[in-house]
């Protein structure tokens, strides 16, 4: 029988996932643990019951994140049986997709927090590297093989590089056609030719 769990492991569960969504909205200093327990509906005085400190919490945080921005790429895949075939254009098109232009707060953490890694304590900066390097794993995963050495690389900073200028530009016409032409221009130089789709006859 699966145990169910504390009420303590609950509200823990419920600040690490508050926790998730608001350093990749708000970045890092964007928000503190008064913010992050408010919105999460508890008290101030209880972060200390559930986390040794700030920077605990952020480097759980984000492990949460990686883990969620990994899920959503999955449930993609599932949900387009198209792509499941080929690993490269549904990583391609779910990272760079109009839906992960605008859903910040559910995204990568890579891409919504790179800058700012540098910057954090050292377990912050150890949690942050772990989600770089599970990107690079994910790209790699992708590639077809034969692909040359630094491709995963290559591809995964295309993908971050890509998602962060179009949410500069914005979640409208002008990003959303960065993030076309980055896709494209990315199936063109990794995609094998028999994994590309068949192209459609010209109707007269």
């Amino acid at each position: 029988m699966e145990r169910q769990p504390t009420r303590k492991q609950l509200t823990h569960e419920r600040i690490v996932e508050t926790a998730a969504r608001a350093i990749r909205r708000a970045g890092f200093h964007g928000v503190g643990v008064a913010d992050i327990m408010k919105e999460a509906g508890l008290t101030h005085g209880g972060f200390y019951a559930h986390f040794a400190s700030r920077d605990a919490l952020l480097a759980e945080a984000l492990e949460r994140a990686g883990s969620e921005s990994a899920a959503r790429l999955a449930r993609s895949t599932e949900a387009h049986p198209a792509q499941a075939a080929n690993p490269l254009r549904a990583l391609v098109e779910s990272y760079l997709s109009d839906a992960h232009l605008a859903g910040t707060e559910r995204g990568c953490p890579v891409a919504a927090l790179a800058g700012e890694m540098p910057r954090q304590a050292p377990a912050v900066r150890e949690a942050a590297a772990q989600r770089v390097r599970g990107l690079l794993a994910a790209a790699q995963r992708a590639l077809p093989q034969g692909a040359p050495a630094g491709s995963a690389e290559a591809v995964a900073s295309q993908l971050v590089g890509a998602l962060q200028l179009a949410r500069a530009l914005g979640d409208n016409d002008e990003g959303r056609a960065l993030l076309a032409h980055t896709r494209a221009a990315l199936l063109a130089q990794y995609e094998q030719p028999s994994e590309q789709p068949p192209a459609q006859a010209a109707v007269d």
